[in-house]
């Protein structure tokens, strides 16, 4: 519960510390006094986002901190998930400096907006008038019977599971639009892969080709050349290797008186191996290289092939019209293994749709079970408000589609009269009847929220006499499972309060401020009876408000 608020330098507040008790609270004040100001304040606490235009002084930054006790609310793991220190008590401060940043902190420790919200809306339910139209909203419809129906788990393990649901679904029209778009290219890529596969491309082919062509077109010079060189070194006549063999017999039999003969004797034999081998070489090309006018054909043609790829792809290789082979290749394969992956999805979808399905059934389930019991607990509350003839249901109806909340739509009817038609509550229901309606609600739902605290800013909006006294009976029964803080125009239901609190506006030379204070016995018999008959007090209407107090 809120056990402390500490507002400084917001709005007309410039320093208010007030500390709050268990039960049912009550605050009253005139109109502009600024009990909307104290929301506003506490709504930071909640994540709400502000700027500097709240700050009262410009030049100081404004503070908003309030005090939770928090044991035994089972909010262990979430401070834990946020790397959050746990106590029996939270803090939770708000701070808005001159130039507008805010930051947020709880337990002196900095964290997201978002974490404060998370953690915030555990602690504390601020309803406005305002909220009152939100019993219009089919969600809000839907969150009512699925907090009666005690759904809130089951219900987070079905969102999760219809994201994922979600999520394969976007994923597989992501994976067919894919292919649709590839399928359209497909015969392009078909063709030209095909055409690439067919050349039969091979690594340095071209370079090859190129050699052994110039190789066959000069083969007549190249036999001819070949041939006056193996005849030069080996022919019948005077040859180069005859004429050497000669030379190192010379040579020889002038070793034994002229030492240097052996060198040069040596020099040449070795000389005469390599011409004797270069001869052999020079033969065996000659027989080798052959004019063959079918192999150039052959190879024009083949080269014609590679240049005309060549120019048609715009590259200069035929390394490059591999690449772009095995690249058509890729993006044909791209194609099956979408169809493939398509495949995966919509086998998994279908799982995951099975999943959903079971889930959201049980859901609802769990919902038509507790209808019954909604509506007869708020016909009960609307009859102890001074409304025995109005009637209340819960239609719950299917829907094909599963949503985030399942696979069903929650709408209230309601009517006033005995004879009224069932209605949407927006169609039917004036607004007095819109607050007593969503006080039952609130009452109905308040236990199963499991919410420590909860404020209602004027609920009782459009009530009067007796129905004002139920109306603060029923907010007293609700403050004996939780705290209730109220803010209220109407001394019945003021008098119903365990503490209460006047919120008035003080003025100085220089400024006009908002403050709170706590009332005695004697200044709440005051103030209530100042509610009754107005600044003029009278003796009948001491008398009445100490009575409303007894």
């Amino acid at each position: 519960m809120l056990t402390r608020l500490r507002i400084q330098n917001y709005a007309l507040i410039r320093e208010l510390d007030v500390n709050l008790s268990p039960g049912f609270s009550i605050i009253t004040g005139e109109t502009g006094a600024g009990k909307s100001i104290l929301l506003g304040a506490l709504s930071l606490i909640l994540g709400q986002r502000a700027d500097s235009s709240v700050l009262n002084d410009k030049s100081v930054k404004c503070v908003v901190e309030a005090n939770f006790l928090v044991e035994g609310l089972g909010l262990e793991e979430l401070f834990q998930a946020n790397d959050l220190d746990f106590d029996n008590f939270a803090i939770l401060r708000r701070e808005i400096n001159p130039a507008g940043k805010s930051r947020a902190f709880i337990n002196d420790s900095p964290v997201m907006l978002k974490v404060m919200q998370d953690i915030g809306i555990r602690l504390i339910d601020i309803h406005s008038q305002n909220q009152n139209l939100d019993l219009n909203e089919l969600t809000f419809q839907m969150m009512v019977v699925d907090i009666c129906a005690g759904n809130q788990q089951h219900l987070l393990i079905y969102k999760n599971c219809f994201n994922e649901y979600r999520k394969l679904t976007s994923e597989l029209k992501q994976a067919e639009l894919l292919v649709e778009k590839t399928k359209e290219d497909l015969d392009y890529y078909q063709f030209q892969y095909d055409q690439l596969a067919k050349a039969q491309l091979i690594e340095n082919e071209q370079e090859e080709l190129e050699r052994e062509l110039e190789l066959l077109t000069h083969a007549e010079e190249i036999k001819s050349g070949m041939s006056n060189v193996t005849e030069l070194l080996d022919g019948d006549n005077l040859s180069v290797l005859n004429q050497t063999k000669t030379a190192i017999g010379f040579l020889s039999k002038m070793i034994n008186f002229l030492p240097e003969a052996g060198g040069l004797s040596q020099r040449l034999e070795s000389l005469y191996v390599e011409l004797k081998d270069i001869a052999r070489e020079s033969a065996f090309i000659d027989e080798k290289v052959e004019f063959d006018p079918e192999r150039i054909r052959a190879i024009n043609d083949r080269l014609d092939l590679l240049y005309s790829l060549q120019q048609k792809h715009r590259v200069k290789s035929v390394q490059e019209l591999i690449e772009i082979r095995n690249g058509f290749e890729i993006k044909i394969l791209d194609v099956s293994s979408n169809e493939e992956e398509i495949l995966r999805l919509t086998q998994l979808k279908g799982q995951k749709y099975s999943e959903v399905e079971a889930l959201a059934m049980a859901l609802s389930t769990k919902r038509k079970l507790v209808a019954q019991e909604i509506e007869s607990r708020v016909l009960k509350q609307l009859f102890l408000l001074g409304m025995p003839n109005s009637r209340f249901k819960v239609e719950i109806s299917p829907v094909a589609v599963p949503g985030i909340s399942g696979m069903d739509t929650v709408s209230f009817l309601f009517t006033a009269n005995k004879n009224g038609l069932l209605c949407e509550i927006s169609r039917v229901a004036s607004g007095g009847e819109m607050s007593r309606l969503m006080l039952a609600i609130k009452a109905l739902i308040s236990r199963s929220k499991a919410l420590p605290t909860i404020i209602f800013d004027e609920i009782d909006s459009g009530v009067s006499g007796e129905i004002a006294e139920r109306m603060g009976m029923i907010l007293k029964e609700v403050s004996a499972d939780m705290q209730v803080i109220n803010i209220t125009h109407l001394p019945q239901i003021a008098a119903k309060g365990d503490h209460h609190f006047l919120v008035y506006k003080q003025d100085t030379a220089h400024e006009t401020t908002t403050r709170l204070k706590q009332l005695t016995k004697a200044e709440r018999i005051e103030e209530l009876a100042k509610m009754l008959s107005g600044e003029n007090i009278t003796a009948a209407a001491i008398l009445n408000a100490e009575e409303l107090l007894r």
